[in-house]
C-alpha cells in the first residue's frame, strides 16, 4: 500500500476571494478526508466552499488545542501509513507561517512522513510584495511585546533596521491596530517609510507606503481589520 501524505493546505485570506486558491488545492482536497486544523467550523465551510460536491460528514478533523500549546491527538498521523493523505489547515492564510502547526509538521518529519507545502495566499509575503521595500533582507517579527517599553524599544530597533535597508515586517492583535500606527508615529522618524497592507485580497484591500509624516495626517481606518506593518527603505 502507498503511504500517503502531510499536506499543508492555505486557506483564503478574506472569504470572498476564492480566486486566490490554486487548482491543487482543489485536487488535494478531493482526496484528503483527514484534517487537522486551527478551527472545525472554519475548515468545513473551506472545504465545502472548494469542492461542493465533498461529503463533509465523512471527513475526520481533530483541532488543535489553542487552551494547550495547540496540542492535538498526534496518533492521526499514523493513518498516512495506511494509505491515507492528512491536511493540515490554518485558519486564514498558509499553515506554519504566523500561525499554528509547526509542531504536527514536525513530528511528521520525525515519523519519517513525507510533507507537501502547498502554493497559497499568505498577508506577509503579499504585504512585503506590494510595499517597495527590499526584499532580499527582510525579517518577521511578528505580534510586538505588550509592556509599553518594551514595545517602544523594539519599534525603535526595527526602524534602525529598517533604514538600513533590512525590511522589518510585523502585525498586532486587530483591534489594537490604531494604537500601534500612532506608537510608530511616536517613536519613529518622520521621514521613516511606512506600508500598511490591510484586508489583503478582500474587496476592501488596501496597501499604501507613505512616509510617516503623511501618515500622521490621514491616518487610515484599520481598526479591527487584519493589518501587515511593513517598515523599509
Amino acid at each position: 500500500m502507498q503511504q500517503g501524505k502531510l499536506f499543508l493546505i492555505p486557506m483564503v485570506l478574506a472569504e470572498q476571494a476564492l480566486a486566490t486558491i490554486p487548482v491543487c488545492v482543489k485536487d488535494t482536497i478531493v482526496n484528503t478526508d483527514i484534517y487537522i486544523v486551527e478551527n472545525i467550523k472554519t475548515a468545513r465551510r473551506f472545504i465545502k466552499s472548494i469542492y461542493k460536491e465533498k461529503n463533509i460528514d465523512t471527513c475526520v478533523f481533530v483541532e488543535l488545542n489553542k487552551h494547550e500549546n495547540y496540542r492535538f491527538d498526534d496518533t492521526i498521523l499514523t493513518e498516512i501509513f495506511n494509505g491515507k493523505n492528512i491536511g493540515l489547515m490554518s485558519e486564514a492564510g498558509t499553515p506554519c507561517i504566523a500561525d499554528p502547526g509547526n509542531k504536527v509538521v514536525e513530528i511528521a518529519h520525525e515519523m519519517n512522513i513525507q510533507v507537501v507545502p502547498l502554493v497559497g495566499p499568505n498577508s506577509i509575503l503579499l504585504a512585503l510584495m506590494a510595499s517597495g521595500f527590499n526584499g532580499q533582507q527582510f525579517s518577521f517579527n511578528g505580534y510586538l511585546p505588550i509592556d509599553a517599553t518594551e514595545r517602544k524599544n523594539k519599534i525603535q530597533q526595527m526602524e534602525i533596521l529598517a533604514r538600513k535597508g533590512h525590511t522589518q515586517i510585523f502585525m498586532d492583535t486587530p483591534y489594537r491596530n490604531k494604537k500601534l500606527l500612532e506608537e510608530i508615529i511616536a517613536c519613529c522618524k518622520y521621514d521613516s517609510m511606512l506600508c500598511i497592507a490591510c484586508n489583503l485580497t478582500a474587496t476592501d484591500e488596501f496597501i499604501k507606503t507613505l512616509p510617516l509624516a503623511d501618515w500622521k495626517k490621514r491616518l487610515p481606518d484599520i481598526h479591527k481589520k487584519p493589518t501587515i506593518f511593513v517598515l523599509g527603505k
